[in-house]
This record gives structure tokens, C-alpha cells and sequence, in this order.
């Protein structure tokens, strides 16, 4: 089940295109479901404040008293204050300015970021329409910059055609990380061990790999850690025996001769899991 979103817009302005401005609103597109807890007193259960410490005299310092600096070197700063921030700060804007149309295809996943759902107002819905159609039949992603909370943001406007729950196509805004904050692959060097694969190897991933492809369904994975601690929290809270959690194996490294073994086993596995639940859809439809 998709999560619930909220009504209410994180950002207004428009899209620059061209000459055209279209009137629209943000709004979060994806909540990300984490557990937040509190840090607690252990003796009365009172939540525990942190305080600033000069790590020179141990004494507590007060927040007017506190400047930002930058590590140019081990415990080298260069002290940057605030009004000096502000005067380099982008320039407040409220358009989300396409610069470039490309293929969806050119740009990484890896440059993603936060998703956006992009609404028009009433006074944009015309344009808004004519950009979207525009876009969905080029099948082109516009990239564009924009001012959101005093930052610059490379962002993606990309439109969506109906699926799933999704019965009309709609623009989105994928916030996108720089070019130079990306890691290149090559200054990893654990990424680059060298093996042979033979043939037979190939061909026994590749039958695994067809035995579990599917459509994509996001209703199908679920964080199962994140729902076990909420049954937990939920036993404690009702007052009764907390659920006892499963300890977790450290799964096996497939290695040599194994690994055909693996790969095999696997294959027979998915094909049995696979009867079984076509003799179940029988069963049901009998």
C-alpha cells in the first residue's frame, strides 16, 4: 500500500520554459517510514538533553557564542560567519528554471535523489497540460535548477504515465546530486577483481534469473524490521510478553566448485516454490 501523503505543499513558484511560466506547487512524493527514538535517563525514564562543550576547558558554551568554522586542515578552521554565508547564498527564486531536455535513458539512477510531485495551480492547468503532453510524446527529461530552503538543487522534471493507482499522467521533480558529489566507481577498487565466468555458470544464472522475474509490484516488499519493532513496541505497550525476534544467519559464499552447485539448486528451488503455488491457484479456482 502506498504511504499517505500529505495535502499541504512544501514549496510554490513556477517552471521557466522558455518563455512560458506555469504556476505550481510541490508536494512530497515519498515519506520515508524510519523508527526515531529517544534517548532516555535510565532510572526515571526522562529524556536526556546534550549540551555544547568546549572540548578545551570542558566548560558548557552557550549558543551566542558559537561561530561556524571549516576544517581546512586537522583542526584548522577558517571561522565563516553568518552574514557572510547569507551574502553568497543563491538568490532567492521561485522558478524551477529547464535548462536542457534529455533522454531519461542518459541520466544514472545513481543521480536521484528526493521525489516531487508537481501540481499546477488553477491559473497554470493549461500549460501545465501542454508541457506534460509535450514531454510524454518527446519522451525527453527537463533538467533544471532551482532554489528550495536557501540551497541550490540540480532537479529532473520528468513526466509519468498512468500505472498502478495512477490513473492520470503527472509531472514530477526528482531532486539530483551534482556531478561532483557522485563517487566514480573507478576509486573503488574492490569493484574491479578480476574472475572467469564459463558458460554453463552463465547460463544457469540467466535461468534463475528468467524463473524470478516479474512485474514489479512495491505492494509485495514490505521492511520486515521496521514492522517487527512495531509489534514489539506494541506487546510492551499492551503489557504483554514482548515477541521473541529470530536471530539471523550470516548467509554462505557461494565459492569454486559450489557455485554451479548453488546456482542449480537455486534454479530447482524457484521452479518448486513455483509448481507449488500453481497447484494452490488450482486448488482455490476448483
Amino acid at each position: 500500500m502506498a504511504a499517505k501523503g500529505s495535502s499541504r505543499p512544501v514549496w510554490s513558484g513556477s517552471i521557466s520554459f522558455g518563455l512560458v511560466t506555469i504556476p505550481v506547487k510541490l508536494f512530497v512524493a515519498v515519506r520515508e517510514k524510519t523508527l526515531h527514538f529517544r534517548s532516555l535517563h535510565d532510572q526515571d525514564h526522562m529524556p536526556l538533553k546534550q549540551k555544547l562543550v568546549c572540548s578545551a576547558d570542558g566548560k558548557e558554551v552557550h549558543r551566542e557564542h558559537i561561530v561556524k568554522g571549516y576544517e581546512v586542515e586537522k583542526d584548522h578552521f577558517v571561522i565563516v560567519r553568518q552574514a557572510e554565508l547569507d551574502a553568497v547564498a543563491p538568490k532567492s527564486s521561485k522558478a524551477i528554471e529547464i535548462q536542457d531536455f534529455v533522454a531519461l535513458g542518459d541520466i544514472d539512477p545513481l543521480y536521484f535523489d528526493k521525489s516531487y510531485y508537481v501540481a499546477p495551480t488553477a491559473a497554470g492547468a493549461k500549460p501545465y497540460q501542454l508541457l506534460l503532453a509535450a514531454m510524454l510524446k518527446a519522451d525527453k527529461v527537463g533538467i533544471a535548477k532551482v532554489v528550495m530552503h536557501n540551497k541550490e538543487y540540480l532537479a529532473a522534471l520528468r513526466a509519468l504515465e498512468p500505472q498502478g493507482d495512477r490513473k492520470d499522467p503527472v509531472l514530477m521533480m526528482e531532486t539530483m546530486h551534482f556531478g561532483d558529489e557522485v563517487v566514480s566507481s573507478e576509486s573503488v577498487s574492490d569493484l574491479h577483481h578480476k574472475s572467469k565466468v564459463d558458460d554453463r555458470e552463465l547460463k544457469v544464472a540467466g535461468q534463475l534469473i528468467d524463473s524470478l522475474t516479474s512485474e514489479f509490484d512495491p505492494g509485495k516488499y514490505h521492511d520486515e524490521y521496521r514492522e517487527k519493532v512495531l509489534d514489539l513496541i506494541e506487546q510492551k505497550q499492551d503489557g504483554k510478553k514482548p515477541i521473541k525476534l529470530a536471530k539471523s544467519s550470516e548467509p554462505k559464499v557461494s565459492r569454486g566448485p559450489d557455485l554451479i552447485a548453488a546456482l542449480e539448486a537455486s534454479l530447482a528451488r524457484g521452479k518448486s516454490a513455483s509448481s507449488g503455488a500453481r497447484t494452490t491457484r488450482r486448488r482455490r479456482s476448483a
